[in-house]
């Protein structure tokens, strides 16, 4: 699928809340095209962000409130001012100290003014994008409309009318919350014009978009409670199984995601139409895309709902080749990679070759006993993509602190006693191996230790904050990657 990943490049995993600036969170202002003049500047064509939905209050980005719409956290607001639409960029005084309402509150300022000042041309462009995209923007603006009513609480816990869609309460929910809708709708409309001006102006310095699918959805989010046969769920809508992975390397007891496994027999008579929706809404926004949690199109490892951790699952097939077809049907130019980390079969390894897509190689975690790791450099096909590590990893430099004198060691006997220190020695590994795409997270780029890593699988607490500043970033660091984008002809 898709060709982009045909010749050799570099890229920089990051996601836009990393990025430095004003408020709780990078955004879609100046910093993010500063980003792609960086990038540009050290030979880098591609950038990875993590999947760019609505999170929950953990900040998540792999469990959000729509598969379709955008975080609005990310909007700028300096955007909204330059257009016109917005006299202040300061604090409502009714906001108090909560950064989210507060953005949430200038944003609805800015759609009393753009209603009462943009022009015939941009009044029509916000009113065709709710058309283009009302067949999850009405569902997603009316559950984010009645989920705030309901003081957040998920979709299960609301009055019966709500729960059950029963039309005649959708209806008079639209016509009490209509001007809430219209806010959520321009909220979204707004996300998506910065996105589409990042995105262009990453496609005039010759910087691919990278993104990511988580393949699972929420159960508290508009897909769910909006496409309920999609899921297997019971009579009362609720959740007999629930996805997860079981105990690996990230954790001994199995990760328990908790979100709703699919009704592969129903999407299959609908001829994946829910899924079809899904990318085409990514591939709108991304050249390439990574289906997270791969092998789970070939089999998913189902927990009962009762149980507490993962350890008690079984695997559950799925027809991961009938979708891939559809997909490579409806759009056959789209550049797919492969998130094949973890548990991976014989099975699962035959359904990302028989698509021809690129699997992952992760360098931190080739380093072991067996010379037949497919992590390790010597093991690789040229059809991947290589990374020092990923957003669930340590840091480089983190990781290899923690190891002991014999693994460090082996690390370097394997690389050739190699001078370079961490994680300079890695990212020169990654940048020579035959792989195609060779990924390095910032923290790597910028030396940095384990308080700065973005996540760490199986814990709720103090993830996905981490940030950036340009002081981190010497001329040193910046002139070694763009050194090795020459060396290795990326």
């Amino acid at each position: 699928m898709g060709a982009l990943l045909d010749k050799r490049r570099a890229g920089v995993l990051l996601h836009i809340t990393s990025l430095p600036g004003r408020g709780e969170c990078g955004d879609l202002g100046k910093e993010a095209f500063n980003f792609v003049n960086f990038l540009h500047d050290i030979g880098a064509t591609v950038w990875q962000t993590l999947p760019l939905g609505m999170p929950h209050g953990d900040g998540s980005p792999y469990q959000c409130l729509s598969a379709h719409a955008g975080n609005p956290a990310l909007i700028n607001i300096q955007w909204l001012a330059d257009k016109g639409w917005l006299q202040t960029t300061d604090r409502c005084g009714d906001c108090h100290t909560n950064a989210e309402y507060t953005k949430s509150c200038l944003v609805t300022k800015a759609f009393y003014g753009f209603q009462s000042l943009a022009d015939a041309e941009q009044q029509h462009d916000f009113k065709q994008f709710c058309v283009q995209k009302a067949d999850w923007l009405d569902d997603f603006a009316l559950f984010i409309a009645l989920r705030n009513v309901f003081g957040h609480k998920s979709w299960n816990q609301w009055p019966d009318a709500l729960k059950q869609r029963e039309p005649n309460a959708l209806n008079e929910s639209k016509q009490l919350l209509k001007a809430v809708i219209e806010t959520i709708k321009f909220e979204q409309y707004v996300f998506f014009r910065q996105w589409h001006e990042l995105k262009d102006y990453a496609a005039k310095h010759g910087v691919l978009m990278f993104g990511d699918i988580p393949i699972f959805v929420s159960y508290d989010s508009a897909d769910v409670w909006a496409n309920r046969a999609v899921f297997k769920l019971n009579d009362l809508g609720e959740m007999d199984t629930v996805a997860g992975v079981p105990p690996d390397y990230f954790s001994e007891n199995g990760q328990r995601w908790g979100n709703p496994h699919y009704d592969w027999d129903y999407l299959q008579k609908t001829g994946f139409k829910w899924w079809l929706d899904r990318i085409k809404s990514q591939y709108e926004m991304f050249d390439i895309l990574r289906i997270d949690h791969f092998r789970g199109l070939e089999a998913a490892w189902e927990i009962p709902a009762s149980e507490n951790t993962a350890i008690n699952g079984r695997w559950v097939k799925a027809p991961g080749a009938e979708l891939l077809a559809a997909i490579q049907e409806q759009f056959a130019s789209l550049s797919l990679v492969a998130e094949d980390l973890g548990i991976i079969t014989e099975e699962v390894e035959a359904l990302r070759d028989d698509f021809d897509l690129p699997g992952m190689k992760i360098l931190q975690f080739a380093f072991g006993d067996d010379s037949r790791n497919p992590y390790l450099p010597c093991n690789y096909q040229k059809n991947s993509v290589v990374y020092t590590g990923t957003h669930d990893n340590d840091t480089t430099l983190g990781w290899f602190e923690g190891l002991n004198d014999g693994e460090k060691q082996r690390i370097y006997d394997y690389l050739g006693w190699s001078s370079l220190p961490m994680p300079s020695a890695l990212i020169h590994a990654a940048f020579g191996s035959v792989a195609n795409l060779a990924v390095i997270p910032m923290q790597d780029i910028l030396k940095l230790g384990s308080p700065d890593r973005m996540n760490t699988p199986g814990t709720t607490e103090g993830n996905w904050r981490w940030r950036f500043d340009w002081s981190q970033l010497t001329d040193d660091k910046a002139g070694h990657f763009a050194h090795l984008v020459r060396l290795f002809g990326r």
